[in-house]
């Protein structure tokens, strides 16, 4: 079978999917990958092919409403996106195509070609009991939908862009972690984090004699101030940090100050977890069953926080609160280590990445291969 992934950018929306591309790999199908420069190299080392897209130009807004202005932003660069993944499927038809929820022209071209289509989705789903809030900026691109609706002869509205289920949705986090996760339908398949081969990149800490703290805001916002609270918060060196940022300035022997770290591998030996919740660094947090405090950046991150606090997995950090007094209570804390063992729980039955490939396999068998469609395959990608 041929199985097309399509994800323009985003650490958090590409690196999921990866560990799909691996099991699918594995089990001898050709995976194609349409993503844009930056992931290149990382979707060929999972063992797909590269389907080059437009990369997503520097996002520099000149003040005023950021969110709007990012909203506009990338609505232009999906805009793009759309003739190279048609022209790319006529000439080379796959039997189905994966795309991340934000990546709207996926959708459409699946539609226009009939072509079965799955739908990845890297943070909480929405339904009728429960939906992710819509940010009030959405609305600035409402014209340019219409716009490209009529040009093209296709159905698209603003929120068509960030949500509209398929047949088949995946989501990656477990039916437990989900608000209101019982009133999902059949369609939607709660798989748990997907990590892969990540699980095993090797790394140890300076100081394995005393306790790791593991703090990340992420790979797109940054906090200089933040980061130096963290250093003067831990500098008495009773916990070693492993502190993920550019140049938070001088540092204690017992802090470890990069611009990147191997997350699982860290997280596979952290006693706590600040962070600024995304769905990929929460969830690889719950596999491990570390201990999260949360200091989200965006609503949807927001909503991860509440949710983790919800659970008694961990806390979301507040402003005036004392940093140091919140990372050691939460990692003695008996209740959240139970909280964490309960959804480590869930997590493994909730499948994970050979669930996921069986879904998008039979996603796929479910249009037979005409002569045409054999056909297709023969000309040049």
């Amino acid at each position: 079978m041929e199985v097309l992934f399509v994800t323009l950018t985003g650490h958090g929306h590409v690196t999921p999917t990866l560990a799909l591309v691996e099991e699918l790999v594995r089990r001898g199908h050709r995976v194609d990958y349409a993503t844009g420069p930056e992931h290149a190299r990382a979707v060929t080392a999972a063992g797909a092919g590269w389907v080059e897209l437009p990369g997503l130009p520097p996002f520099r807004p000149a003040g005023g409403d950021v969110v709007a202005a990012w909203f506009r932003h990338y609505f232009a660069a999906m805009r793009e996106v759309h003739p190279v993944l048609l022209d790319r499927c006529r000439v080379r038809r796959p039997d189905v195509v994966c795309y991340d929820a934000t990546n709207w022209p996926a959708r459409l071209v699946a539609r226009e070609l009939s072509i079965p289509a799955v739908r990845c989705v890297p943070h909480l789903a929405s339904n009728e009991s429960f939906a992710l809030p819509m940010p009030d900026s959405l609305h600035v691109i409402a014209d340019d939908c219409a716009e490209f609706a009529a040009r093209h002869g296709v159905p698209l509205d603003a929120r068509g862009t960030v949500d509209a289920p398929e047949e088949v949705n995946l989501v990656f986090v477990p039916r437990e972690f989900q608000p209101a996760g019982e009133t999902f339908d059949g369609t939607f398949h709660f798989l748990g984090p997907l990590l892969g081969r990540r699980t095993v990149e090797p790394w140890s800490p300076k100081h394995p004699d005393l306790p790791l703290l593991y703090v990340s805001l992420g790979s797109i916002l940054t906090d200089p101030a933040f980061h130096r609270a963290c250093v003067a918060a831990f500098a008495d060196g009773a916990w070693q940090v492993a502190l993920n940022a550019p140049d938070p300035g001088p540092v204690p022997d017992t802090v470890d100050a990069r611009d990147w770290f191997p997350q699982p591998a860290v997280l596979g030996r952290a006693r706590a977890f600040v962070t600024h919740a995304g769905m990929n660094s929460t969830m690889e947090a719950l596999h491990r069953g570390v201990p999260l405090v949360a200091v989200p950046r965006t609503p949807e991150q927001g909503a991860n926080a509440d949710r983790v606090q919800e659970l008694g997995l961990g806390v979301r950090l507040h402003e005036g609160d004392d940093l140091r007094a919140v990372v050691d209570r939460v990692a003695a804390d008996p209740g959240v280590r139970r909280e964490l063992d309960r959804m480590r729980a869930a997590i493994h039955r909730a499948g994970g990445v050979g669930r996921g490939a069986d879904l998008v396999l039979a996603a796929g068998r479910r249009t037979a291969v005409s002569p045409g469609r054999a056909a297709s395959r023969d000309r040049p990608a």
